[in-house]
């Protein structure tokens, strides 16, 4: 590997790590639900239909371990534990919303897109590709 590539490689670092966390399954419709305020752990299980426990808690982690959520346990008989997004949590939220308008007014051209290129493969290849299409949303994220 030449030093220039490695170079690209490491200052693509930063931005690489966070693609993957926001390419995760769970973290924007969890940072998109506490982005209108604290939830507790109970709260946000039920408004994400679909997540187990186990995974809630993992994202739920992972976000705090990044500074994007705080994490508040009140000493209560069971105990309350609430999450809320810090300031770079809500840095986070604002631009993940842009994004989601962005995806969603341009879904459209994705798809057509999409068509097209498919159109042009072989039938034989049209079977294995690699693309998965995500059914379309009814409206974009709210933020």
């Amino acid at each position: 590997m030449s030093p220039g590539t490695l170079h690209v490689t490491e200052s693509c670092r930063p931005a690489t790590e966070l693609f993957q966390l926001i390419g995760d399954k769970w973290t924007i419709p969890v940072v998109m639900l506490l982005s209108s305020g604290g939830l507790r752990f109970s709260e946000l299980k039920r408004s994400l239909p679909g997540i187990s426990q186990r995974m809630l808690t993992l994202s739920l982690r992972s976000l705090e371990r990044d500074g994007l959520v705080t994490r508040c346990v009140t000493p209560t008989v069971p105990a309350r534990v609430d999450y809320a997004l810090t300031a770079l949590g809500s840095s986070f939220a604002e631009r993940a919303s842009v994004l989601g308008q962005w995806a969603f007014e341009n879904r459209p051209a994705v798809d057509a897109s999409r068509e097209a290129f498919d159109s042009r493969l072989e039938p034989s290849v049209r079977k294995i590709s690699p693309v998965q299409t995500l059914p379309a949303r009814a409206e974009p994220v709210a933020g």
